[in-house]
């Protein structure tokens, strides 16, 4: 009979700690914020520029246009006009920290058109830019289609770096 209460009161004060737990579980996961989500084609606009320096370069410029906070994360996807393939990454410009932009505030990329030295081939003019972006988890977002300064000129040495924090960071590769 003692054993029988010892084992009622024992399987009691579990069940007790084990509601408690669920519920200091629940309440912490509600009180939790929600995840950063990637900045998309719906929460930002994307623009690009000519620059004066460095020479054969634009920036490429996204900005948050939502109410939260988003991740810029790795870079941008880029493809000029009707191109089936992606222009490559500058591996030497990665960030040390994923570029997390505030609403209203922007991330920049550089675009490296063609080489300075006229190293590059199949040069041609382009007029528009499809950029889609890094959804965080290794896919890639759909594009979108942004017009190029006029009389942009690209070939096969184009690059781009990854999101930056600051205009110049995305510049000086």
């Amino acid at each position: 009979m003692r054993t029988a209460r010892i084992t009622t009161t024992g399987l009691a004060l579990a069940a007790a700690l084990f509601a408690g737990t669920a519920a200091t579980t629940a309440q912490a996961q509600a009180a939790e914020p929600a995840p950063i989500p990637a900045c998309s084609l719906t929460n930002t606009t994307t623009t690009v520029q000519n620059v004066s320096r460095p020479i054969n370069h634009q920036l490429l410029t996204v900005t948050n246009t939502s109410s939260k906070p988003c991740f810029a994360y790795g870079a941008p996807h880029l493809a000029f006009d009707a191109a089936q393939h992606v222009v490559p990454v500058v591996e030497d410009s990665i960030p040390q920290a994923v570029v997390s932009l505030e609403p209203g505030r922007s991330a920049y990329a550089g675009i490296n058109l063609s080489a300075a030295d006229g190293s590059g081939t199949d040069g041609r003019t382009a007029s528009v830019l499809r950029v889609s972006f890094d959804e965080g988890d290794g896919t890639e977002s759909r594009a979108r289609t942004v017009k190029l300064p006029e009389d942009t000129w690209v070939d096969s040495k184009a690059a781009v770096t990854y999101w930056q924090s600051d205009a110049e960071s995305a510049l000086m590769w």
